[in-house]
């Protein structure tokens, strides 16, 4: 008879624990209450519902976490020979001492003076192929029925190009402005044109962009160019030109031989020499 009451005992404890656990798993609708913005049960079990604002949830950037933010990969890029060339090169002008012949390069005509100058440079372009042929064929054409070439067409004015066909301009004093390119390569090349010019009183100005100049002359690049002659009509804008340009060269060309260039250090170097400084003066302050 105990036994049976034992029993009974156990097995109606064993389903009140099991409604309780029934109740806590899955929570009826009656019974819910507003606590702090959550609602929770009555009977004190596990929140259930999350809240629905928006929370901060903050990512995780470790390997194997979160996606990674998307992040300038160049500097990660191996870049073709060329680029890793041109760029160390880059460098190296900038860190090096540079003699004062190579760094005058550095120093360009300005912008609106060389606006003026490609101005008048482009009324004197040379000769295509085509042109050359149909003024030739003018010329023999009046030579045929005994006329004088001259009278059928005249040679234009046009821009000197060529290294050594300018450089025998200037030695024989028929150059009345030398462009000179400031990143022909090799530089050697053109270093010595402008104590050249300067010697045989030839206004000469240095130019950014071979092939900004090559582009006048129907060519890829140009290394130096030269006005001989022009038309009457354009006269004074050349005689402003030759002005302006010996202000800026001929006239400083004894500072500019003085003047050596390079010796720029990078962030990190310029870095360490403040430190330094910085050390020096506490030290002498204590």
């Amino acid at each position: 008879m105990e036994q049976d009451v034992l029993m009974i005992i156990l097995f109606s404890m064993i389903a009140t624990q099991r409604k309780e656990a029934r109740a806590c798993a899955v929570p009826a609708r009656e019974g819910r209450c507003h606590q702090e913005g959550r609602k929770v049960i009555e009977s004190g079990c596990a929140d259930w519902w999350q809240n629905p604002l928006l929370e901060k949830r903050p990512r995780n950037f470790g390997i194997g976490q979160d996606i990674q933010p998307r992040r300038n990969l160049s500097r990660m890029v191996k870049w073709p020979e060329y680029v890793r060339l041109q760029r160390q090169k880059k460098i190296l002008n900038m860190r090096l001492k540079v003699p004062p012949a190579i760094a005058q390069f550095s120093n360009t005509l300005d912008r609106n003076t060389a606006a003026q100058t490609f101005k008048l440079l482009n009324k004197y372009r040379p000769e295509t192929k085509a042109q050359k042929k149909e003024r030739l064929h003018q010329e023999a054409t009046a030579v045929q029925e005994g006329k004088k070439k001259e009278d059928v067409s005249k040679k234009p004015y046009t821009v000197k190009y060529g290294l050594n066909h300018v450089v025998g301009l200037i030695e024989s004093k028929k150059a009345s402005l030398v462009l000179i390119a400031h990143d022909v390569d090799p530089i050697e090349l053109v270093v010595f044109l402008p104590a050249l010019c300067r010697k045989m009183g030839v206004p000469y100005a240095i130019i950014k962009g071979k092939a900004r100049l090559g582009t006048v002359v129907h060519k890829k690049t140009a290394a130096v160019l030269a006005l001989t002659e022009v038309k009457s009509e354009d006269k004074a804008e050349l005689s402003k030109l030759v002005s302006a340009v010996n202000e800026g060269f001929i006239s400083k060309y004894e500072e500019h031989r003085r003047h050596w260039g390079g010796g720029i250090m990078g962030p990190k170097a310029v870095a360490r020499q403040e430190k330094k400084r910085k050390a020096i003066e506490n030290a002498i302050k204590i």
